[in-house]
């Protein structure tokens, strides 16, 4: 499978930022790791690309984006983090949610996220990181995602997600548009963009016949100069380690987990604690020895 990838470049009269992402392989491979359904692959696809995009904005390698779904509906939460370099990694608590479709024949992601807020957690190396949190408009995520930059951090924001899932699943075709408007933006160059955001409402679809993200990134721009800066290539990428999982069962203390080793052997099995990584669902299996316990 092709790499997603990200374009990025600028209105050349500094009115806006443009992000234009071709997200389809990290979709599926969120799909092959979690196994979900249409409506969950959307879900999750669409806030993986929104992740990606918006951790290559980080300012330093060392920066990390988490944002957060926390609704009351069937999916469950939902939470993405990416990286400085676009890379992201992802879950959705229920993979398996599967609302009937919406009247118009689409898939029914509002419904399956439900109401409830969208949380964002920029972590740049201070003491402490950032939170901004906003109540969700329509649980689409797209809408809910230019809502937060508008409300928490002051910027106009134009946010076009998609994804569009084979019946079992898979991904056929993702992406996503993410025009910032910068300090003392031209009105008429304003007016274009908002103009042309009518033409990105089905982006999954032009991805899906042939657009590539430079074309995707000229429907955006119709009418204004501007300048292309670079192309990513990123990646749906987990760093789970042993140690790491490791560390994390560690803090559960030697009380609870010789507990849990006694209650494997009680049913019969080995005496060992299998765990698994909600990300990428990597398993990891421990003996009694690595936290300090007797066989």
């Amino acid at each position: 499978m092709d790499s997603s990838v990200i374009w990025r470049g600028m209105t050349r009269d500094g009115s806006a930022r443009v992000l234009v992402i071709n997200s389809k392989a990290i979709v599926q491979t969120a799909y092959e790791n979690q196994h979900t359904t249409p409506t969950a692959t959307a879900a999750l696809g669409r806030l993986l690309t929104a992740t990606s995009m918006i951790g290559s904005m980080m300012g330093e390698e060392s920066n990390r984006v988490t944002i957060g779904i926390n609704g009351d509906g069937e999916a469950g939460k939902l939470i993405a983090v990416g990286d400085y370099y676009g890379n992201v990694k992802g879950c959705i608590t229920n993979p398996r949610v599967d609302p009937p479709l919406r009247t118009d024949g689409k898939l029914n992601v509002g419904r399956a996220v439900g109401n409830g807020t969208l949380y964002v957690i920029r972590d740049t190396g201070e003491a402490e990181p950032h939170v901004g949190t906003v109540s969700l408009r329509s649980g689409e995520i797209a809408e809910d995602i230019a809502a937060y930059f508008a409300e928490s951090e002051q910027v106009p924001t134009i946010c076009s997600l998609g994804v569009l899932a084979n019946r079992d699943g898979s991904c056929l075709a993702a992406g996503g548009v993410l025009i910032q408007l910068l300090p003392f933006a031209d009105e008429q160059t304003v007016e274009a963009l908002e103009k042309n955001a009518a033409k990105l409402t089905n982006i999954s679809r032009a991805f899906a016949d042939g657009k590539t993200v430079s074309d995707i990134a000229a429907m955006a721009l119709e009418g204004i100069e501007y300048d292309p800066f670079d192309e990513l290539s990123v990646a749906f990428v987990c760093d789970c380690s042993r140690e790491r999982m490791h560390d994390a069962m560690a803090k559960v203390g030697q009380k609870e987990l010789s507990e849990m080793f006694d209650e494997q052997v009680a049913e019969g099995k080995e005496r060992t604690l299998t765990a698994q990584c909600r990300f990428c669902t990597k398993s990891y299996t421990f003996s009694p020895e690595e936290f300090g316990l007797q066989s």
